[in-house]
């Protein structure tokens, strides 16, 4: 079975849910046109370095760069097992964040977060996006536009362009899983 380049394919999505032309990524980068559409084509592999740049221009923590999906290759693309998920993201901060999602090439991503005891996002972050978050196990408490809210394992709640920060405060760890549109890992 035929399956795309993980790497290219994900910077490609990424790229267009940034709303950049290609033109404007090579700008950044100090690179052709060509060089880029390269790399999203897989025809070429980027350097470290190059990851480093592309993951600023495109706001992308470079974790998501590296790793694959491995599982038999009637599964790449459609099937990601739970041992197998791509970690993104600091696990140093107390989340801990995994692609649920075969890659980056729909209109939105799924990720599965852990929120360690104790950890919190104590400054509110904003992204133009809309997420849904199904909270798995454990409770969270969130503020989304300033209003405090605590949710339990089965809770859901939206952000939708709007400020929003988090903390687990509680004694155990809080799983959930985020749908996020577009992209943005």
């Amino acid at each position: 079975m035929d399956h795309p380049d993980t790497l290219g394919h994900d910077i490609r999505a990424l790229r267009v849910a940034r709303k950049l032309t290609l033109a404007d990524v090579a700008e950044r980068l100090g690179r052709s046109v060509g060089w880029v559409s390269q790399i999203e084509r897989g025809l070429s592999t980027p350097s470290i370095t190059d990851l480093q740049a592309i993951g600023n221009i495109l706001d992308a923590p470079i974790s998501l760069f590296f790793g694959t999906p491995t599982g038999p290759d009637e599964e790449r693309g459609v099937v990601v097992r739970a041992a197998h998920r791509r970690e993104i993201g600091e696990r140093d901060t107390g989340l801990i964040e995994a692609l649920a999602s075969p890659d980056l090439t729909d209109d939105f991503e799924v990720i599965h977060s852990t929120f360690q005891p104790g950890a919190s996002l104590d400054e509110p972050k904003q992204r133009a996006t809309t997420e849904v978050v199904y909270l798995l196990s454990g409770a969270l408490d969130i503020w989304i536009d300033g209003r405090a809210f605590t949710v339990r394992a089965g809770d859901s709640f939206r952000i939708k362009g709007s400020d929003y920060r988090w903390a687990n405060p509680y004694d155990t760890p809080a799983q959930a899983l985020w749908v996020i549109s577009p992209p943005v890992y």
